[in-house]
């Protein structure tokens, strides 16, 4: 991943926003092409405090066949995007942009024994179930054991030995006060979910500038984009 300086994450706030997230694309090369698959997973730690990405395919998904254990597979994931007009800056001669933030897990993929599926797969649903609290969360526990067995043999656990973590975080840092204060106003004033939640997010940076109109700043604390 290129990411200059003013935008990079540490390790810590990377992994963070990757837990938050939850979702991004897996990809492995297969000898000749990359193989990609969007999935949901979720990030644990080993007693040494290594990071894991824990998730799953499905059994005929051409992944399986690359989860050896020693060829490095990349998990991007990435959160809120949006364009940025010229327009919209108080400074002239200024060009488009995009902001955006994502982060590059890369390491080692294994698949997991049946157990450890089994703990996969409650552990995972049961982080998604929280989202949508105060509803009683789903468990596997709800289904008969027949449908549950068959459901387990249809897919592949997995799990990603974190070893490098790459972060770009770019949300204007680079920019004059004047500019960031502009460009924050803007996009918490347009229509999609996406730009409000950039906008947010930049104010949020600089909390001692003038916006107008004035922002009051709520950030998920999940990752998920939210007005």
């Amino acid at each position: 991943m290129y990411t200059p300086p003013q935008f990079k994450p540490d390790r810590a706030a990377s992994l963070a926003f990757a837990e938050a997230r939850g979702f991004g694309m897996v990809c492995a090369f297969d000898g000749s092409k990359p193989i990609a698959s969007l999935l949901p997973f979720y990030l644990d730690h080993t007693d040494d405090g290594t990071a894991r990405a824990m998730f799953h395919v499905a059994r005929h998904n051409p992944l399986v066949a690359l989860a050896d254990g020693t060829s490095s597979w990349l998990l991007a994931v990435s959160g809120a995007d949006t364009y940025v007009s010229p327009d919209w800056y108080a400074s002239p001669d200024q060009v488009p942009t995009w902001l955006y933030q994502a982060v590059h897990l890369t390491g080692m993929v294994r698949k997991l024994s049946d157990d450890e599926l089994a703990v996969q797969l409650d552990t995972l649903s049961a982080k998604f179930e929280d989202w949508l609290a105060p509803k009683p969360p789903w468990t596997s526990s709800k289904m008969t054991a027949g449908r549950l067995q068959a459901m387990k043999k249809a897919i592949v656990g997995l799990v990603m030995t974190v070893e490098d973590v790459e972060g770009s975080f770019k949300l204007n840092q680079h920019k004059s006060d004047a500019d960031h204060a502009a460009i924050a106003s803007a996009l918490t004033q347009r229509h999609d979910e996406a730009a409000r939640l950039i906008g947010t997010q930049m104010i949020a940076l600089r909390l001692q500038l003038d916006y107008n109109p004035p922002m009051r700043v709520s950030i998920p604390a999940d990752g998920r984009n939210a007005p």
